[in-house]
C-alpha cells in the first residue's frame, strides 16, 4: 500500500485544519481544459479526463525515482495538494502545449497537466490564462457509472464551477491513486485509468462518506467552504 496519508490522517494534504504541511513551501498542480467557442467539452467528460491527466501525471516514469519532475512533485505531495484549473482556446491553447506536461483527450475534452510550480511561480503562458469561465453543460444525461470500475462521486448538495470540480475530480483520483497497491497501481495504469465521475444520488451521500472509502475535505480556498467533503472515491479495491 502507498505510505502516503491517508485520508482521515490528522495531516492529510485536504483537510482544512491547519497542520505541519502548512509550514512547506507550498505548489500547485497545474491543469488547462481546451475551450474552443465552438466546440466547448461536455461537462462529465471534462471531469473525467482531468482526474485521468493526474493519475496520467502521478504515474509518469518523470514523475518518479530520478525523473526530471520528481522534486517537484515530491515538494508538492509534501505541502497542500492544490489544483488549479484554467482554460484555453486556439493559440492559448497552442502555446500551454509547447510547455513540459501532458494532454489527456477525452470524448470531448482535452486537458493538459503540468509538473507542479509554486503557488507564485506560474510560467507566463499558463498565468494569463482565465480561472473563471469554466461553466460546462452535459448535453445529455451522463450513463450509469460501470461500477466495476473506479467511480468519483461527486457531492450532490454543492454548487461548484466545472473548473472547480475538475481539481475536485483530480484530488479523488489521487487519494484512491494513494491507497492502492504497485500491482493495482500497474494494472490501473495499463488499463487507461477507466473511471467514472458521477453525482451521487442524495439518499446516498452520507452512506458513501461514512464507508470508509477516500473522502475529499476541501480546503475551502475557492468556492465552498471549508471542510466540505467534495467527493469519494470508489474503487473496488478500497472497498471493505
Amino acid at each position: 500500500m502507498s505510505s502516503h496519508n491517508t485520508p482521515d490522517s490528522a495531516e492529510s494534504p485536504f483537510r482544512h485544519e491547519r497542520t505541519a504541511r502548512d509550514e512547506a513551501p507550498q505548489f500547485v498542480l497545474p491543469l488547462v481544459v481546451r475551450m474552443e467557442r465552438a466546440a466547448p467539452p461536455a461537462r462529465t467528460d471534462a471531469l473525467e479526463t482531468a482526474a485521468r491527466a493526474v493519475l496520467a501525471m502521478l504515474s509518469d516514469e518523470r514523475s518518479l525515482g530520478d525523473g526530471e519532475w520528481a522534486q517537484a512533485m515530491s515538494d508538492w505531495q509534501d505541502a497542500r495538494i492544490r489544483k488549479v484549473v484554467r482554460r484555453a482556446r486556439g493559440a492559448e491553447w497552442r502555446r500551454a502545449e509547447a510547455l513540459p506536461g501532458i494532454t489527456v483527450t477525452g470524448k470531448s475534452a482535452e486537458v493538459r497537466v503540468f509538473p507542479p510550480v509554486p503557488l507564485d511561480g506560474w510560467p507566463k503562458d499558463l498565468v494569463k490564462l482565465q480561472v473563471s469561465g469554466t461553466d460546462l453543460d452535459d448535453p445529455e444525461e451522463p450513463a450509469a457509472p460501470d461500477l466495476s470500475q473506479p467511480v468519483l462521486w461527486m457531492n450532490p448538495t454543492l454548487d461548484m464551477s466545472a473548473g472547480k470540480a475538475m481539481a475536485q475530480a483530480g484530488h479523488g483520483a489521487q487519494l484512491a491513486w494513494w491507497e492502492l497497491s504497485d500491482e493495482e497501481r500497474v494494472a490501473w495504469r495499463e488499463a487507461g485509468f477507466p473511471l467514472s465521475v458521477r453525482t451521487a444520488p442524495e439518499s446516498r451521500w452520507a452512506e458513501l462518506t461514512g464507508s470508509g472509502l477516500p473522502v475529499v475535505r476541501d480546503a475551502g480556498f475557492t468556492e465552498i467552504a471549508p471542510g466540505s467533503c467534495t467527493v469519494v472515491a470508489d474503487h473496488a479495491a478500497l472497498r471493505g
